[in-house]
């Protein structure tokens, strides 16, 4: 197998691994719906930093900010993508402490969408017939469903947006997935310490109120935060744009099923009308992926 053969594969597995555990996101949110999303976000941040420094320690590696530095405009483009991720945070926390699983799952339906546009428009990366096809379908469905809800599916196109554009980011910077995501827990962390304090001070934390259970699900988050985002950034540097938004099927589907299944969501005809646009788009971006793949493809560089 050659090197790039070998890159790519570890690059699918990554991705495949990160997509499968935000797949089954719902299920943890969902448990902590008593807790405030801000709250949330703020304990996601803290212990995912915790989480990434020790990984930094036990590897020795002491370096990996001058690594970063290294690159033009590297501390820029990862500080805004820390931004870009602490959005798509609170928007996925806030719909799923609503019952608002389906419209999130829809989001990372549309995402891989949004993802082939930037692939093509900003990368350069060559855009197919099918692909054109696929992007006119998702618009269709963007319409069809905001007729059906009332209004524009602000959660989904806001989940989809913010993280196209963290991967873009990601994948702009030439530097490990476990660096990047130091720098971004990094520079959101005295943020979020601020706020934090701020809810105690408050008395509106819900964090050490007794509640072991929760107690023990807010501190988790820095492991199911960190985890699957450093196998994201992992992917995003391996493979291209367009077979990451191939992979990112997995989440959403498993996102939709947690919605209908266990949370006994509605999914009324004139919705799932817009689901099945996006399911035909991402069929062809399916098929068309696979015929691809036949053929060697180079990862392009990033300069912004």
């Amino acid at each position: 197998m050659t090197d790039f053969a070998a890159e790519r594969r570890v690059g699918t597995l990554a991705g495949a691994a990160a997509y499968g555990i935000w797949g089954l996101f719902p299920i943890l949110f969902h448990a902590l719906r008593s807790v405030a999303a801000t709250e949330i976000l703020v304990h996601r941040i803290v212990w995912s930093c915790v989480v990434v420094l020790i990984i930094l320690a036990f590897r020795g590696d002491w370096h990996w900010y001058d690594a970063v530095r290294q690159h033009p405009r590297g501390l820029s483009q990862l500080a805004l993508a820390g931004v870009l991720i602490t959005i798509n945070w609170w928007v996925y926390i806030w719909a799923v402490n609503h019952d608002r699983v389906l419209e999130a799952a829809l989001g990372y339906y549309i995402n891989p969408l949004i993802t082939v546009a930037i692939g093509v428009i900003v990368l350069r990366e060559q855009l197919r017939r099918p692909q054109y096809v696929a992007l006119a379908l998702g618009l269709a469905a963007v319409a069809v469903l905001t007729l059906a809800y009332g209004e524009v599916p602000w959660i989904a196109l806001m989940l989809a947006t913010s993280f196209a554009a963290y991967g873009f980011l990601n994948k702009a910077v030439s530097v490990d997935a476990t660096s990047a995501l130091a720098v971004q827990t990094g520079v959101l962390l005295p943020f979020a310490l601020v706020a934090g304090t701020v809810l105690i001070v408050r008395g509106d934390a819900a964090a050490g109120g007794g509640n072991l259970r929760q107690d023990a699900l807010l501190l988790a988050l820095g492991v199911v935060t960190a985890v699957p985002l450093l196998l994201f950034g992992t992917a995003a540097r391996r493979i291209p744009l367009s077979e990451l938004g191939l992979l990112q099927y997995i989440t959403p589907t498993m996102q939709l099923v947690c919605g209908i299944v266990i949370f006994r969501e509605d999914l009324p005809a004139e919705r799932l009308a817009g689901f099945i646009l996006i399911w035909l788009a991402l069929f062809l971006l399916g098929v068309d992926a696979i015929r691809a793949s036949r053929t060697p493809v180079t990862v392009p560089t990033v300069r912004l």
